[in-house]
């Protein structure tokens, strides 16, 4: 643990902690400083104070690092997720890979209200890895992405490789190859999608009766006006609001990235051999492996149960397979 840990922690516990001078001063509810935190605190005291020192390192650490498991002496796992931002999109899976196992969510801007959006996936991964490097500066590293945020978990690879950095690790989970997210792979996309429901649709309707016709295109009409009322409260709930400008801008930052070649090795999370949205990460990472979910997943539920169980395993198996000779 070092002293950036220590402190969300304290967090955690609504422990408030403030350097006035040489002196930590704390501010918390009645019971929560046991006697074993204070003597930690006195043990921390030094590297608490250098990191409060910091007023934009410590502001930036809070919006940015969630800790989904602070405990454990692997090497850590920091980990972007898909394009609204979302970081609890890992709980399932960071619970499975165990308490071993330290595992960090990665917010992006204008999650929380406080910044704008960043419009360019180059400047995101740039502010991920400068607070990487504040909350642990010496590395070794694994990077993780899902979806978006793989393009995104891509460059902070990069960056921090370029920077000197061991990155043990970069694993991808169902995140598609940037170009899937331009304008006319999503046009054609939408048509195979809508091609698709059109048949399915005809071949339902060819084996109704009258009165079934009647039901069933109430229940289609009942559902378009759920889908209306759920978009109209996303609309008006703030938090909804904010991530879908962080959406938004992460899709459009994707969709203007190209990747370069990463000479580090890849882990490529499928939901299924069915899956082919990722292959092109291949061409500009020659080390890339592949690992494939069960039939029938998707990538919405990939990092959901049962399914996350099953992609902890494939991920320690990737982790397992670097420290191979």
């Amino acid at each position: 643990m070092n002293a950036a840990t220590f402190l969300s922690e304290l967090r955690r516990r609504e422990i408030q902690v403030r350097a006035v001078g040489d002196q930590l001063h704390f501010t918390a509810k009645a019971g929560a400083l046991t006697p074993e935190l204070r003597e930690q605190l006195r043990a921390w005291k030094n590297d608490l104070l250098k990191l409060l020192a910091s007023a934009q390192a410590l502001d930036t650490q809070e919006r940015a690092i969630v800790p989904l498991q602070a405990k454990g002496a692997r090497v850590p796992v920091f980990a972007v997720p898909g394009h609204n931002g979302d970081v609890f999109c890992y709980r399932a899976l960071a619970q499975r890979l165990g308490e071993d196992q330290p595992f960090y969510g990665l917010q992006p801007p204008g999650v929380d209200g406080k910044d704008e959006p960043l419009g360019r996936v180059e400047d995101l991964a740039a502010s991920f890895a400068r607070q990487i490097r504040v909350f642990q500066p010496n590395g070794p590293y694994v990077i993780a992405g899902y979806c978006a945020g793989g393009t995104v978990a891509f460059e902070l690879a990069q960056q921090l490789s370029r920077g000197g950095a061991a990155v043990n690790l970069l694993a991808l989970f169902g995140s598609p190859y940037p170009a899937y997210f331009r304008l006319p792979a999503q046009l054609l996309q939408r048509v195979a999608e809508h091609a698709a429901r059109i048949g399915g649709l005809a071949r339902d309707l060819a084996v109704r009766s009258p009165a079934q016709y009647r039901r069933y295109f109430a229940e289609r009409m009942r559902r378009r006006r759920d889908r209306a009322s759920a978009a109209a409260a996303a609309a008006a709930d703030p938090v909804l609001a904010l991530r879908a400008r962080v959406e938004r801008a992460t899709v459009a930052a994707v969709r203007a990235y190209t990747p370069g070649d990463f000479a580090g090795r890849v882990a490529l999370f499928l939901p299924s051999m069915e899956w082919d949205l990722a292959q092109r990460w291949r061409s500009v990472a020659p080390h890339a492996e592949q690992y494939f979910g069960p039939d029938a997943c998707s990538s919405q539920d990939m990092l959901r149960e049962p399914n996350a169980t099953i992609f902890a395993e494939l991920f320690a198996a990737a982790v397992q397979r670097w420290k191979m000779p």
